[in-house]
């Protein structure tokens, strides 16, 4: 489903700083070359990830879900000097595709890459997250949320991707599917918690904001 017509998406874009030309390279060459490109974030949320990051100028990032790398470039672009950017990825063959575009964007000291299940790595990090982006599998969201939050500073920010699964979260009980599911359980995980304030924005396929309000 296309929250937005595609002639508006078209303009919107038009009207949107440019992409440069590392990240405009990597997203031809994931459309030509890598299964299911339509995971990459694109121009538009690109764009929003980068503006989020600049605001905040964040010392830590983390990024549940690498694929290629477009994102993990467009959040480094507001890194703090000496920040830091930790996005976890379980498809190893794509490993050395996204560190080839994050070292021709030249955050390669500043891009920590790991490989492996993200419930089996996040433990491991001990770190203390100013931002986090969440596009991993949507079955486990409410986990992956749960574990990140109690490494989120007050007034941190988690941008989740996908929490309108192209328009399934409205037919559920007509196409029940685990994904569908987990990302039900996540809209309403946040509905009800009492630590956030959230927003959820119908760009793309749709991206919850979610601001830590309570020390923890």
């Amino acid at each position: 489903m296309d929250f937005l017509p595609e002639e508006l998406e078209a303009y919107a874009v038009e009207h949107t700083s440019d992409e440069d030309k590392v990240l405009a390279q990597l997203n031809r060459d994931t459309h030509a070359n890598v299964l299911r490109p339509r995971m990459l974030s694109g121009h538009l949320q690109g764009r929003l990830l980068s503006f989020v990051s600049r605001m905040m100028r964040p010392e830590r990032i983390l990024e549940l879900g690498t694929y290629t790398g477009y994102s993990a470039i467009c959040l480094a672009e507001g890194l703090a000097p000496g920040g830091k950017l930790h996005t976890i990825d379980h498809n190893a063959e794509l490993e050395s595709f996204a560190a080839k575009y994050i070292a021709k964007a030249g955050y390669q000291e500043q891009i920590i890459q790991h490989t492996g299940e993200a419930l089996d790595v996040i433990p491991t990090l001990a770190e203390t997250f100013d931002l986090v982006f969440m596009d991993a599998d949507k079955v486990n969201y409410v986990q992956y949320f749960d574990m990140i939050y109690l490494k989120m500073r007050k007034g941190a920010v988690l941008i989740a991707d996908n929490v309108l699964w192209s328009g399934k979260v409205l037919d559920a009980e007509e196409n029940p599917d685990e994904e569908t599911e987990g990302i039900i359980r996540f809209n309403r995980h946040m509905k009800t918690h009492s630590g956030i304030r959230h927003l959820l924005l119908p760009l793309r396929d749709g991206i919850m904001l979610v601001e830590k309000t309570e020390n923890s």
